[in-house]
């Protein structure tokens, strides 16, 4: 099973892909649409294990690592070789948990936890019993990182096993000799799934009609027996495509013909025809159609002199006339134009090599690449299919060449140059490329939490990082995004606003995120006082009724309160106690929050005063008799609140005031 294969889903109801290879799906940014192939993706939503669990072949030692899991408080380290599916037999084994009558999984927490440190405001891990956590430790290069990673594992590996949840751990390869000898016995060793059964089990699923017979080459036999997973579920997605395209045949070993040539050749049929192309007109052409293929062949003809602009390329003295027409290049370099006028390579997968062959043999055009996609993905003959394919493909490339600082720098150029209220939907897509980066998501969330507390951002930056925070990171890492959107929420202007909004949905989807948001707000209050009134508000939003969760987490709405309530008496208050009376009104098991309220006065005289007023102003807005009696019992407790006072004072000689005052 690959460990590359996974579909990132914000939305169960989406459309699905049917193009080449693993598919992303992202919503929010203008339109759906899909990221085809290229990054690891770390998210691990229900949505997407199911799809990945369709699709899994159990490698051997597979049910050993399972039957150690199933107790509660396990921890089970996964020691395999690259490309044999670590990652997807890591996930299975923590999805397989709830198969057979484990934790509900609306309740429990499926998370990965960073290989790297963590923010340093980002509170600790706290599992609950029956949490599953994923820690992906395979791309640790280092003995020193390693050692380090070691001690944290430590630490999570204790907490687990003390709450009763359930931890799966990759290891890195190569580094035996380094692990510590605690790690020995949760360790499980696990072999390679059989590649042809790994292939036959991706066609299945895309509805393949095939004969076992069909899969018995010598070719085939030995690209299964070699090739890293992630190789062999492309080959198979690649056989799928040959087939939707309708280009290569209506036969099975058509198709599969010229997915093997894809696979197995493209590589070097690029290399010898870069070659063969020595003007840099026609090699602009061939890297401009592989970024732009699909598009129609007017705005591949734009994007094209754009490269050669970038490049600093001399235009030809002569007339356009006179030169060799566009056509003509075309055919040359054998790339067809569709009856819809759109450009494509003639052989399957063709454009993907031709792209990752310039990345990888022109490093020094590079950043004059970045450029150019800086202009070019905002060509108005664009549609947003055809953008979002350009900065997935740009993308893919950076990132294959270790520049993720490339694809950040579009980020913040595409979000700053966003205009009025909008999102640019290209800042996201690359945002959320980034993020979902086996080996770079990492870094992406470090540098997103920079420019979170940065100042100043503008509204595009906050808009497209709130964006990804509340789409992509808040799936993989909650945690993470609730402390980057706090950052973002507490600013200035509309934006900010957005933000808020953002961090609000974020905790109201998880207790557990909204009991730490509380306590990082009410910390943030007394941390902060000169600037603790966007705190201030944004705790009081937070504990407004229709925002806490169901049933109220009472314990967490109390310490809330009562740091809301330890203020002056301000304009805040009003909505948040209002927000109460109606939902007391509404619902009688809500009845609880008039005391705890009352109680998170501490029983001072101002803040009962001022509970009481406007326990007044509520109920005499209409002539409801539930608002009526909710307001008299209010109004009992705190006049219980103020006997308790008033004899606590007797005994120290205080003169009590009494709730009739304020009536």
């Amino acid at each position: 099973m690959t460990e590359q294969d996974r579909v990132t889903v914000n939305d169960p109801r989406g459309p699905v892909n049917n193009g080449v290879g693993p598919q992303y799906v992202f919503y929010g940014v203008g339109a759906d649409w899909m990221i085809r192939r290229g990054v690891e993706s770390l998210r691990i939503a229900r949505e997407d294990r199911v799809r990945l669990a369709d699709r899994f072949v159990p490698p051997a030692g597979y049910r050993v690592a399972a039957d150690r899991l199933e107790k509660p408080g396990s921890v089970v380290l996964l020691e395999a070789p690259p490309g044999s599916g670590r990652r997807a037999a890591a996930i299975m084994l923590l999805h397989g948990l709830s198969e057979d009558g484990g934790a509900d999984e609306e309740e429990v927490r499926f998370e990965e936890l960073p290989a790297t440190d963590k923010d340093e405001d980002e509170d600790p891990l706290a599992p609950g019993e029956g949490d599953r956590f994923l820690l992906d430790l395979s791309g640790v290069a280092d003995e020193k990182a390693y050692a380090k990673a070691q001690r944290r594992l430590a630490v999570h590996r204790s907490q687990v096993q003390k709450a009763g949840a359930h931890m799966v751990v990759v290891l890195p390869s190569g580094m035996e000799h380094a692990h510590a000898p605690d790690l020995e016995p949760h360790t499980v060793t696990l072999g390679r799934p059989r590649g042809v059964a790994v292939v036959t089990r991706y066609l299945r699923m895309d509805r393949m009609a095939f004969r076992p017979a069909d899969l018995g080459s010598a070719d085939l036999q030995r690209l299964c027996d070699r090739s890293p997973m992630r190789e062999l579920a492309r080959l198979a997605g690649l056989v799928k495509a040959a087939r939707d395209s309708g280009r290569f045949g209506a036969d099975f070993a058509g198709w599969l013909d010229q997915a093997m040539h894809a696979v197995t050749d493209r590589a070097g049929e690029v290399g010898r025809q870069v070659a063969t192309v020595r003007t840099t007109p026609d090699r602009a052409l061939l890297l401009a159609t592989a970024v732009f293929e699909e598009a129609r062949a007017d705005t591949v003809y734009e994007a094209w002199h754009g490269l050669m602009r970038t490049v600093r390329h001399e235009e030809e003295a002569t007339t356009e006339l006179a030169r060799t027409d566009f056509g003509e290049r075309l055919e040359a370099l054998e790339i067809e134009r569709d009856q819809d006028g759109r450009l494509r390579f003639k052989r399957l997968a063709y454009a993907d090599a031709v792209r990752a062959y310039f990345w990888a043999n022109f490093p020094g055009m590079r950043d004059d690449l970045r450029n150019w996609i800086g202009h070019a993905a905002g060509l108005r003959g664009l549609t947003t299919d055809d953008r979002m394919n350009v900065v997935v493909r740009f993308g893919e490339r950076s990132l294959a060449v270790e520049r993720p600082d490339h694809l950040f720098d579009l980020v913040v150029r595409w979000a700053d140059s966003a205009t009025g209220a909008s999102c640019d939907p290209r800042a996201v897509a690359a945002l959320e490329l980034g993020l979902s980066h086996e080996r770079f998501g990492g870094w992406f969330r470090r540098w997103m939490y920079k420019c979170a507390r940065s100042s100043p951002l503008s509204d595009g930056l906050v808009r497209a990082l709130t964006t990804a925070c509340l789409q992509s990171l808040g799936a993989t890492h909650p945690d993470q995004a609730m402390v980057r959107l706090h950052y973002l929420a507490v600013r200035k202007g509309e934006a900010a606003r957005e933000a808020r909004e953002a961090l609000l949905d974020l905790a109201g989807r998880d207790r557990r995120l909204y009991r730490l948001l509380i306590d990082r707000l009410r910390d943030r209050t007394r941390r902060e006082p000169r600037g603790a009134e966007p705190q201030l508000r944004l705790l009081t939003e937070l504990l407004r009724s229709d925002r806490a969760p169901d049933p109220p987490p009472w314990p967490d709405l109390f310490l809330g309160w009562e740091t809301v309530f330890s203020q002056p008496p301000t304009e805040l208050w009003n909505p948040l106690v209002s927000s109460w009376l109606n939902a007391v009104a509404g619902d009688s098991t809500r009845e609880m929050a008039l005391g705890v309220m009352v109680g998170a006065t501490r029983g001072r005289a101002v803040a009962l005063h001022r509970l009481y007023a406007i326990a007044c102003d509520w109920a005499g807005t209409a002539r409801h008799s539930s608002r009526a009696a909710v307001a008299a019992l209010f109004w009992q407790h705190i006049d219980h609140a103020q006997y308790a006072r008033t004899e606590s004072t007797k005994r120290t000689g205080a003169g009590p005031r009494t709730t009739e005052e304020a009536r």
